[in-house]
């Protein structure tokens, strides 16, 4: 694939884009020790030096790092630059305890606005295009990444943030976006709109970029049935960039990632042990270009697998899979492992669309799990098929799927909130009652 925009970096052949990581691993282990007195000391725990890691070969050698890491040390503790040379902040929402706050210098963000510029074009954006950015703005990470990557490209961005459908739809039919970036739930909900209102023929939209929550392969054919696009992951984390640590090319068979600026690992989330190619585990990460908020060997905790199997697109980059969930998104309920991508699967299969919840509570000392799903204003219509028969299957699929029983609440269209940002799919009751 050629573009007018796409780095010789992206095809650089294994051998050479190994010997780069290298190279800029020795300089960052180096800056860390010497600059961020947090890794320092972890490494003198180890007994481990800066000459010791030689290229990629001797990563294992370093420490892991984690989020509650980032939270003891906030907000100064992981810095590796004077603050002065900072010129701005992103910060995770904090929902689960103390924010995260990363810092960026000036040469972060260009690195940052790069990795996104070759998302969209991954995505077959070009300086033509109206690129259509409604992620949330202000500390979250999405809307600044897609917007700064959107200028490099050359398109005309639209800065919508989050939220305001009537405004986003305006929009959209006006100035011909062509190119969506939002969270999928964000995005199902638009083509929702749409076709409601009949616009179907008067938007031009051709690709979105879609992340910052999980989102199933269902979820990806019902968003691009209901907006006639195609649809592209993104990833990434607020830790280690934002958006467009690694990105979907027009294969959508993996998620290629930025490895001139991060290194993967694949670890076994019990022993911290690096897992061969192919296996399925914890995505580890370590950036070797940032310095304001540099992270060695950043655990994520989302599950998934890597391959390095040449991809028709031409990029040499490894693959990540979409990450099965986090493991500290998996709910424990009856003894029984669930994921939430599972419970999506099924609604998705039997024809739901993606607006849906799970509450999760206790009784006595019992697990309930009950799934609340919309019908589709089709399925209202319909009056042969009697909801308590709806209800019944999907029971019948999620035993199938998850090995225990769940109880089915089916509700009227639009009975359920919409997200205009990342969805609230699980409420857990649990905790109440510790």
């Amino acid at each position: 694939m050629k573009n007018y925009y796409q780095p010789e970096i992206e095809i650089m052949p294994l051998d050479q884009l190994q010997a780069l990581q290298s190279e800029r691993l020795k300089e960052q282990v180096k800056f860390v020790y010497e600059n961020v007195k947090f890794y320092h000391d972890r490494m003198d725990e180890l007994g481990v030096k800066p000459e010791d890691i030689q290229g990629i070969d001797d990563l294992h050698k370093l420490p892991f790092i984690t989020k509650d890491d980032l939270r003891d040390q906030y907000p100064y503790g992981l810095l590796g630059v004077p603050l002065e040379e900072c010129v701005r902040i992103q910060s995770t929402s904090g929902t689960t305890g103390r924010r995260v706050v990363a810092f960026y210098t000036q040469e972060d963000l260009d690195v940052w606005e790069e990795c996104c510029a070759r998302a969209i074009v991954a995505a077959g954006g070009t300086k033509e295009d109206v690129c259509h950015v409604c992620y949330g703005y202000g500390l979250f990470t999405g809307g600044p990444g897609l917007n700064g990557g959107s200028h490099k490209v050359g398109c005309l961005t639209l800065p919508m943030s989050s939220g305001n459908t009537e405004r986003q739809l305006q929009f959209m039919t006006d100035l011909g976006s062509t190119i969506l970036c939002c969270t999928p739930s964000y995005a199902a909900n638009l083509g929702e709109a749409v076709n409601e209102r009949g616009l179907r023929d008067q938007i031009k939209l051709k690709a979105g970029i879609f992340g910052a929550e999980p989102w199933t392969e269902e979820m990806r054919h019902n968003i691009e049935e209901s907006l006639g696009i195609k649809a592209y992951d993104i990833y990434g984390l607020t830790e280690i960039s934002g958006p467009g640590v690694s990105f979907e090319c027009e294969e959508q068979a993996g998620m290629h990632i930025q490895e001139d600026h991060f290194i993967a690992e694949i670890i076994d989330p019990d022993t911290g042990e690096v897992l061969p190619e192919g296996e399925v585990g914890e995505l580890v990460f370590t950036c070797i270009t940032k310095k304001a908020f540099p992270l060695m060997r950043y655990r994520t905790r989302d599950l998934c697998r890597l391959t390095r199997k040449p991809c028709p697109c031409g990029r040499t980059h490894v693959r990540m899979m979409k990450p099965k969930g986090r493991s500290d998104d998996m709910m424990i309920v009856k003894g029984v492992n669930v994921w939430p991508s599972q419970i999506e699967t099924v609604l998705l299969n039997q024809g739901y669309q993606a607006n849906y919840q799970i509450v999760v509570d206790r009784v006595g000392n019992n697990d309930t799990i009950e799934v609340q799903v919309e019908l589709t204003p089709e399925m209202a219509e319909d009056k042969s098929i009697p909801i308590e028969k709806r209800q019944k299957k999907i029971v019948s699929g999620l035993k199938s799927m998850l090995g225990i029983t769940v109880d089915v609440k089916v509700v009227e269209p639009k009975a359920i909130a919409r997200s205009e940002g990342k969805a609230v799919r699980v409420i857990d009751k649990r905790h109440l009652y510790q």
